[in-house]
C-alpha cells in the first residue's frame, strides 16, 4: 500500500508539472485557430511550429480542445461509478451526534457508517483506499435531528431514493469547485424522484435542507416537506491530497483574520 501511494504521488507531482506546459501549448493553438477563423496571418512567432500545431488541431475535439486542470482528475470517473462514502466521527461522540451519523447514512445514498474508536486519520484513510471509498465526512457540530423538527409525525420513513441537488449561490470560481465537490457526494438521481438536497450559500454558511414533494391537487400543486436533518456547514480547507498528507498543496484554507477590515464574501454573492 506504501508503494502505491508514493507512486500515486509521484503521478500527481508530475501531472501538476505538466499543466503550466499544456497550457502553454494551448495558448499556441488557441492563436492559431483565432487567425484561421479570421483569415489573418500567422503570428510570427508560430510560423516555424505552425505544421505541428495544426496537425494536433485536426485532431481535437471539445473535449480535447481545452487543457483540464489536475484538480479535475478526482472525478475523471464519476459518471462510471457511483460515490461510495464513509462517515465517522471525533472521538467519544455524544449521543445527539451518534444520532446525526445515523440519518447521514440516509441522506448520503451508499454510505456506511463507522465508529471512530481509538483509529487515527491515517488507519482511516488507509482503510478507505482498500475498500474503494471515495469520499470520507467527519461530523463533530450540532445539528437539528429529524426527532427535533416539529413537523416529525407527519414525515414517515425518510425516503432512500437518490435525491435531486439545489445548490444556490455558489457563483464565485471558489464557489462553483465547492458546489462541484458536494454534487460529487450523490449518484445521478432518476427523474421520478421526489426527494430534494439543497445547499444554500449565505454569507460563506452553507445551510442543508432535506425534502420531499408531494402533488396533492395535481401536477401545478407541489407541497414540499421538510423531513431532516437540518445543519449548517462552513468551508475550511481544500486540500489536493488526502487529510493524512501533511505535504499535499492547499488549494485553499480558511484565514479566521483576512476579512477583518471589510466583510469579503468567497463562494457567492
Amino acid at each position: 500500500m506504501l508503494r502505491r501511494n508514493i507512486r500515486l504521488r509521484r503521478e500527481y507531482l508530475y501531472r501538476k508539472s505538466l499543466e503550466g506546459k499544456e497550457r502553454l501549448l494551448y495558448e499556441k493553438k488557441r492563436k492559431i485557430r483565432e487567425a484561421l477563423e479570421e483569415g489573418k496571418p500567422i503570428p510570427t512567432e508560430l510560423r516555424n511550429e505552425e505544421a505541428a500545431l495544426r496537425k494536433e488541431i485536426d485532431l481535437e475535439d471539445d473535449q480535447t480542445a481545452v487543457p483540464r486542470s489536475h484538480i479535475d482528475d478526482e472525478y475523471a470517473y464519476a459518471s462510471e461509478k457511483d460515490p461510495k462514502i464513509l462517515l465517522t466521527t471525533s472521538r467519544n461522540p455524544s449521543a445527539p451526534l451518534t444520532q446525526f451519523v445515523k440519518e447521514l447514512k440516509i441522506v448520503f445514498p451508499n454510505a456506511q457508517r463507522m465508529n471512530r474508536g481509538g483509529q487515527v486519520i491515517s488507519e482511516i484513510i488507509e482503510t478507505c483506499r482498500s475498500h474503494d471509498f471515495t469520499d470520507v465526512i467527519w461530523c463533530t457540530s450540532i445539528v437539528v435531528t429529524r426527532h427535533d423538527i416539529k413537523d416529525k409525525k407527519s414525515m414517515g420513513t425518510m425516503s432512500e431514493a437518490y435525491p435531486h441537488l439545489i445548490l444556490d449561490n455558489f457563483s464565485t470560481k471558489l464557489g462553483e469547485r465547492t458546489a462541484n465537490i458536494l454534487k460529487h457526494l450523490f449518484p445521478v438521481p432518476k427523474p421520478d424522484s421526489k426527494r430534494i438536497i439543497t445547499f444554500a450559500n449565505q454569507s460563506d454558511y452553507i445551510s442543508f435542507r432535506h425534502h420531499v414533494y408531494e402533488k396533492p391537487g395535481g401536477p401545478k400543486s407541489i407541497e414540499l416537506k421538510e423531513v431532516g436533518p437540518r445543519f449548517e456547514l462552513r468551508l475550511y480547507q481544500i486540500k489536493l491530497g488526502t487529510v493524512d498528507q501533511n505535504e499535499a498543496q492547499n488549494e485553499w484554507v480558511i484565514r479566521p483574520y483576512m476579512n477583518t477590515a471589510k466583510k469579503r464574501k468567497v463562494l457567492g454573492d
